[in-house]
């Protein structure tokens, strides 16, 4: 379950976290895991969850931090 289609649009989320996420949807499927990965990488940065939150968060495996 991805949390994506939420974040996207949700006011709560910077314009930047929201942009990545954005980048990341539409990304070719060959791309989309590095694009999740970076989106990722800008929601930690910018709330301060845990890394593997955040990677399950844009429906990622979070045991991979």
């Amino acid at each position: 379950f991805s949390m994506l289609p939420l974040l996207i649009h949700s006011s709560a989320v910077s314009a930047g976290a929201r942009s990545a996420l954005l980048a990341a949807q539409a990304s070719s499927p060959e791309r989309r895991v590095q694009a999740l990965k970076s989106a990722a990488r800008v929601l930690h940065h910018e709330t301060g969850l845990e890394c593997r939150d955040v990677l399950e968060i844009v429906g990622l495996d979070g045991s991979t931090c």
